[in-house]
């Protein structure tokens, strides 16, 4: 497995292996990894020749500086799972090394899909993603790029951004991977005290009664439900429950089954603010 912390390094390498007629799978990443990462790159590795993948936190799409300086990282954890993976090439270059310029003013219109849900609560999220994710498709130009359907909206906007900007390459959406008691695999899981560990299962078992619960309410009362289900748990400030269509993830009012209607939580548990959703239709 080799780490390359340069562009030009990383670009090179990989033309090299494309003159070889190699197809290459990605899996970016902003490291303190986890099986649902692991999962991604099987699959990645499985349906490629060659399996990279890049560790970065990216410092512009977060808009809690807070959030950011509590990351985790730790590099030499995380590179002995991507060997346990068959990583061929990790990408982990420095903050410098991704944004040498002194202010990224690159933007992207994403209309309706950035307005809701993440986007409302974290302004200027997901045009920081879509800057790092396009430099990365970039440098790494994958023939495929799997992402975790846990950050639905993302993968909607990641989905957007390749339309957008012609991009010759699949993305690959890839099931939540959960733990063994429902909780959705995340990085930010390994911020969570004991005691919070023991609550979190809450989000995912929710999720479930609520879907169980969709032939006797209207999407409003749903709603409702879940956001007084959350008011029982004084541990957790839900930020927002939505119902929203599959596709342009714009409010469902009655239930939508040709596009498909999926739930959106994001609570903070303590101070660590944990996502999930799950499928109504």
């Amino acid at each position: 497995m080799k780490t390359l912390n340069t562009i030009s390094q990383t670009k090179q390498f990989l033309l090299e292996a494309k003159k070889e007629g190699k197809s290459i799978g990605f899996v970016p990443t902003m490291g303190a990894l986890h099986e649902g990462h692991l999962t991604l790159m099987r699959r990645a590795k499985k349906e490629n020749d060659l399996l990279a993948v890049s560790v970065f936190v990216n410092p512009i799409q977060f808009n809690n500086p807070e959030d950011l300086k509590k990351y985790p990282r730790d590099l030499e954890k995380d590179k002995q799972l991507l060997k346990s993976v068959g990583c061929d090439v990790v990408f982990a270059p420095t903050v410098d090394e991704m944004y040498p310029e002194e202010k990224v003013t690159e933007h992207f219109d994403f209309g309706k899909l950035e307005t809701v849900m993440e986007g409302a609560f974290r302004p200027g999220h997901f045009n920081g993603v879509a800057v790092v994710v396009k430099r990365l498709f970039n440098i790494i130009t994958p023939d495929k790029a799997y992402f975790g359907e846990k950050d639905f909206q993302q993968l909607a906007i990641i989905k957007q951004l390749v339309k957008m900007e012609n991009m010759p390459l699949e993305i690959v959406p890839c099931a939540i991977v959960r733990e063994s008691d429902g909780l959705a695999m995340s990085s930010r899981n390994e911020r969570l005290t004991p005691d919070e560990r023991a609550l979190a299962p809450f989000i995912h078992q929710t999720l479930q009664q609520a879907v169980r619960l969709k032939t006797e309410k209207s999407p409003l009362e749903i709603v409702q439900w879940v956001t007084d289900k959350f008011k029982e748990q004084p541990a957790f400030t839900l930020e927002y429950f939505e119902l929203a269509d599959a596709v342009f993830l714009q409010p469902v009012k009655r239930w939508e089954k040709a596009k498909g209607t999926i739930g959106f939580v994001a609570a903070f548990l303590g101070d660590v603010r944990l996502i999930d959703n799950i499928r109504f239709y």
